[in-house]
């Protein structure tokens, strides 16, 4: 393990960390417990009353009984039996449903919850990556962490309801005396009941000890190496982002042929240099050896109740039959403490792995969190300015942004330009309150956008950023962002963004699914296409402030320029902002930022900086042979 090692946890604090966990599960879904508490109860408990009627028949047909006894105790057999059919059928097949339908559900939710109510920037921390990263490797090293437990709380309540079943069908074996004419009469001496008592304890502890410690091979191995190079090798050729185009254009077929001899060898452990053959080795050592003797215990502890009870069977205390049922119950009385006691231990591994959930849950929110709200201003008298901010992304050596200022005049159109990493982006999280800045402030209307209300601020922009994302749903609804939706207003959009000509060939016009993941009649988009289902959901969401992010990346650059020339007539008396590396864009915006290494080295209007010496020049002569037409 890596984080596990900060220092073993107390057995307090690990019970601690246990029950933390199952209130996070129970507030998330308590259907998650009880269906597992239900089934491992009725589990535990059924094998009991065929046992118990079994003996009572056997001791009715051996001593002699009636046949109308007879009859009576086979029916009591059979309906005890049917009825704990019906009793497991029926809560494993409630636990099915919850397992397959609502377990992974219910745990992804915990974690999206969480997400998506941290500040952005602590989402964006890699830290928060790392502990992400963390959490999903311990599941599927062994599904340590949140999964296991439920799996040992299933184990806690099916080793109570055992041990307690167990105890009532047993009491009988200790106080039913041997006769006193029989030459086993020595069997009703109290040093023996404490002889048979005392063998139970120590074989219980000692196959609970044998097992915790193969089980902590596993708790103190870390699998994360192995899991994720056979997640890579598996998974990338169904990552839509391959489909093996890369694979084949380069010859890349050799190395993931060699990549998945070696995630082989990771996965079973026989490689000679493979990260986990130290585990195979255990299992085969150390490991399997506590495994193998814990059973072996368990099974002659077995063998001694079988033998003390048909010695008391003999000497009279109750008849043949009773000896399979003090047999199975005590049999499963330490069945039940071993697993108990076993539980108990996993507990304790486990919440050395609960340690990287628990420090993601309990990241706070550090954003401060105004209480002003935004003027809901007809004309759109909105006013922005960025007065000599500077950002440095936590953990970074270097300036994202070093002493910008700037002011947004309202209804007209702002360009920022730049190569890739000049900082454009950056701005544009500074903008939005994705991050606030280091030094410097931002303000709205004279007012620093820390005092707004954060939801308030985000209502005035409407942003296609670069890395912008549909989901596979209807196509209206993705205009939207939202399931109830104006149809007339989202299909007028589309048109306006360029995509009007699309719209009409889909087979289901605005209810149709984009991509395939949930309905087969899906359609499969270009990028192009996203590009332009983007813009119209910034024109839906019709805020005051419009921000496109390299919003026409997947466009060609004639393309480009076109769709943004419609877009200008567009966007009427809104406030629009261009972030772009290409410079088609441009040439109709009211003013252009040029930034270089996180700074506005230029300012002006198209016509003047062209003509100047300087960072857009260089970039306009790089870039115009492209957008330009050809004379003919």
């Amino acid at each position: 393990m890596n984080n596990q090692k900060e220092g073993r946890l107390s057995f307090w604090e690990a019970m601690a960390y246990t029950r933390r966990g199952l209130a996070i599960w129970w507030k998330a879904c308590p259907q998650v417990l009880t269906a597992r508490g239900v089934k491992q109860a009725v589990d535990a408990l059924a094998p009991y009353l065929p046992l118990y009627f079994t003996a009572r028949l056997v001791n009715t047909i051996a001593g002699g009984g009636t046949a109308e006894e007879g009859w009576r105790t086979l029916a009591a057999l059979l309906l005890s039996a049917a009825a704990a059919g019906f009793a497991q059928a029926a809560a494993n097949c409630w636990f099915g449903f919850v397992l397959e339908g609502v377990h992974y559900p219910a745990w992804t939710s915990i974690f999206f919850e969480k997400l998506l109510s941290m500040d952005f920037c602590d989402v964006d921390d890699p830290r928060t990556q790392t502990l992400l990263t963390q959490i999903k490797q311990n599941d599927n090293w062994s599904a340590w962490g949140l999964n296991r437990l439920c799996y040992l709380f299933e184990n806690l309540v099916n080793a109570g309801f055992r041990i307690l079943g167990a105890a009532a069908l047993s009491v009988s074996l200790f106080t039913l005396p041997v006769r006193p004419d029989s030459p086993l009469v020595w069997l009703n001496h109290p040093l023996c009941l404490v002889g048979i008592t005392v063998l139970m304890v120590l074989s219980v502890i000692a196959a609970s000890a044998l097992a915790n410690k193969g089980n902590n091979y596993w708790a103190n191995f870390d699998g994360t190496a192995g899991n994720r190079a056979y997640s890579f090798f598996y998974f990338i050729g169904m990552n839509e982002r391959f489909r093996g185009t890369d694979i084949r254009t380069y010859e890349q077929d050799s190395y993931f042929e060699t990549g998945a001899e070696a995630e082989k060898d990771i996965e079973t452990g026989i490689g000679p240099n493979s990260s986990i053959a130290s585990i195979g080795r255990a299992a085969q050592g150390p490991m399997g050896a506590c495994f193998a003797v814990s059973q072996a215990v368990s099974q002659a502890f077995t063998g001694v109740i079988y033998l003390f009870a048909g010695l008391k069977a003999l000497g009279g205390a109750f008849g043949v039959g009773s000896i399979t049922q003090y047999a199975g119950a005590l049999a499963g009385l330490a069945q039940g403490i071993t697993t108990l006691l076993e539980t108990v231990g996993d507990l304790r591994a486990n919440a050395e792995f609960l340690r990287p959930t628990y420090e993601l849950l309990d990241i706070p929110n550090s954003m401060y969190q105004g209480s002003l709200t935004t003027e809901k201003r007809s004309d759109r008298k909105y006013e922005i300015e960025f007065r000599d901010v500077s950002f440095q992304y936590p953990g970074a050596d270097t300036w994202a942004l070093r002493h910008v200022s700037m002011k947004f005049k309202v209804g007209e159109r702002l360009a920022v330009v730049g190569e890739n990493g000049s900082g454009k982006t950056t701005f544009i999280k500074l903008l939005c309150r994705l991050y606030d800045p280091t030094e410097g402030e931002i303000l709205l209307n004279g007012i620093d956008i820390r005092k707004y209300r954060y939801d308030n601020y985000l209502d005035l922009f409407s942003v296609v950023f670069q890395d912008f994302r549909l989901l596979a749903q209807p196509l209206g609804q993705n205009v939207a962002a939202s399931i109830a939706y104006d149809r007339e207003k989202a299909a007028e959009c589309l048109k306006r963004a360029g995509f009007g000509d699309r719209l009409t060939e889909l087979p289901k016009g605005l209810d149709t699914c984009l991509y395939r993941d949930f309905e087969d009649d899906g359609v499969e988009i270009s990028g192009g296409e996203a590009q332009k289902i983007a813009l119209a959901r910034v024109l839906y969401q019709n805020a005051p402030f419009i921000v496109l992010d390299e919003p026409t990346a997947a466009l060609d650059p004639e393309a480009e320029a076109e769709v943004y020339t419609k877009f200008n007539d567009i966007v009427a008396d809104k406030t629009a902002i261009y972030i772009s590396h290409r410079l088609s864009s441009c040439r109709f915006c009211d003013e252009i930022a040029v930034f270089d290494h996180g700074q506005v080295v230029q300012q002006g209007v198209h016509d003047t900086l062209v003509e100047a010496e300087g960072k857009y020049q260089a970039l306009w002569e790089a870039q115009a042979q492209y957008y330009q037409k050809k004379e003919r």
